[in-house]
């Protein structure tokens, strides 16, 4: 599935190219997934359990396809440690056990592609 999900993400950076908003990758990359007949969620809430209860933690996955595999969207220079961690943190709490961490602000987007896998 995670080729299908990057085949579309290529598919909306061939048309849009670096420089833009995540917010824009987010929509556009949302489009292309429900062209190619994928089930997605978009601005999934993550909450967090401690101690038995739930804590609204305010969090939100940018896109979850299939409701396996979480996508972190990013439009910045470069992925930093604090990217990965934060993906792996959605993991972990939302019970997921893949994630795709996608940086839109590169001129070959296949550069900016993270696998993770718990």
């Amino acid at each position: 599935m995670t080729h299908e999900i990057i085949g579309c993400a290529i598919r909306a950076h061939r048309e849009l190219g670096p420089g833009l908003l995540e917010s824009v990758y987010e929509v556009c990359l949302l489009d292309e997934l429900c062209r190619a007949g994928l089930s997605v969620a978009q601005q999934v809430p993550c909450d967090v359990a401690y101690k038995g209860r739930v804590v609204r933690s305010g969090f939100r996955m940018d896109l979850v396809v299939e409701d396996r595999v979480v996508i972190e969207l990013k439009a910045v220079d470069a992925i930093k440690r604090v990217h990965f961690a934060q993906l792996m943190s959605y993991l972990r709490v939302s019970g997921k056990r893949l994630g795709l961490l996608i940086n839109f602000n590169e001129h070959a987007l296949k550069a900016g592609i993270k696998r993770i896998a718990l």
